[in-house]
């Protein structure tokens, strides 16, 4: 089992990131924010996908004052992306969000730092500080070299950090992004035996769905398989819903999260003699949202089927234009490759 590395609790809204709470899920929205009714839309899409915080672009004032009209019709906690802007936090502590996302270093002033830190103190909103490698300061780029370095990404977090705390301020969640898997894993590890503060994992610019699901589950898998890290987000070019999904399938894989079914299946070869592909592809589509913790497995051939099938709750077998369905290890029947997947239903409905 993996040994999770022990961290501060973090409340936000409903739920709780860090400590013994399980690793949660994030995604942003990818609407205009002033778009209430568009972002709200997306945002229930999040949630029956898996979503458990939802991020949202707050780049200007229009965006900052309808956070409370989203807020109340969603179901998860709204977190607030703000830049530079000690105004915008302002106006969306007002409007009640759970949680902020900005650098304390780039708004400005301590004293208007200090009006932000207040108001956040006051309603029990965490701030999360977010250290992205394209955004790093001039002072840091200069002293290495002008190369962004997993030190340097460290330094700039920890930068942010001691402004809160010097403001007594300590719900801080914290995240190092880089677009590649070695400094952001470096980065993470350095500062995981700095601070005790809950870490916010991801891949920054990982690219489209095929490329950016190999670098988040390769960079995200590596540090929460060493135990480090306390929520994720998957970014991906593409609808966030597939975001989400990743996210729960890099959870389920490690045995850090249980949630919906999950799906074995072998990957063919010359002893293969059903449509495996295509049969496999649609079982994994069926029960896509089906939120039972089963395990099911979709089998080619007699060399796999029979021992995939003891480890599985529910399984198929295939033959030559038959299959079989077997439940926890016993074969329940023989049946023709048209009738399986009807068959295969009937059964997955009795769990």
């Amino acid at each position: 089992m993996i040994k999770r590395r022990k961290t501060k609790k973090i409340k936000v809204g409903k739920i709780f990131i860090g400590g013994d709470a399980p690793v949660a899920v994030q995604s942003m929205a990818n609407t205009k924010t002033e778009d209430v009714a568009g972002t709200i839309a997306q945002i229930k899409k999040l949630e029956k996908a898996g979503c458990e915080i939802i991020r949202v672009a707050v780049p200007d004032m229009a965006a900052a004052k309808v956070l409370g009209k989203i807020k109340k019709r969603i179901n998860i906690p709204l977190v607030a992306d703000i830049h530079f802007s000690h105004e915008l936090a302002l106006e969306a502590v007002k409007q009640g969000v759970d949680k902020l996302r900005i650098n304390p270093g780039n708004i400005g002033s301590v004293e208007k730092v200090g009006l932000v830190v207040a108001a956040c103190r006051k309603k029990k909103i965490p701030i999360r500080i977010g250290v992205n490698a394209g955004s790093l300061e001039k002072d840091i780029l200069a002293k290495h070299k002008n190369k962004v370095t997993a030190e340097g990404m460290v330094e700039s977090a920890m930068r942010h950090i001691k402004i809160l705390e010097k403001l007594k301020f300590r719900d801080i969640v914290i995240s190092l992004k880089a677009s590649d898997i070695e400094r952001t894993v470096e980065s993470y590890k350095f500062l995981s035996r700095k601070v005790d503060y809950p870490l916010h994992l991801g891949i920054t610019e990982a690219g489209t769905i095929f490329r950016g699901t190999i670098m988040s589950s390769i960079g995200i898998g590596h540090l929460l398989y060493e135990g480090i890290g306390d929520t994720i987000r998957v970014s991906l070019t593409a609808d966030p819903v597939e975001e989400v999904k990743v996210s729960w399938e890099i959870l389920r894989s490690l045995g850090l999260r249980k949630r919906g079914i999950t799906v074995t299946s072998c990957p063919t070869c010359g002893r293969t003699k059903i449509d495996l592909i295509s049969l496999a592809e649609k079982v994994e589509k069926m029960v896509e949202g089906v939120d039972k913790n089963i395990h099911v497995a979709v089998m080619g051939c007699v060399v796999n089927g029979p021992g995939e099938a003891r480890e599985a709750d529910l399984a198929v077998i295939g033959g030559e234009g038959v299959g079989l369905i077997c439940k926890k290890g016993k074969i329940l029947r023989k049946v023709e490759e048209k009738n399986l997947l009807k068959e295969f239903m009937k059964e997955l409905k009795k769990f």
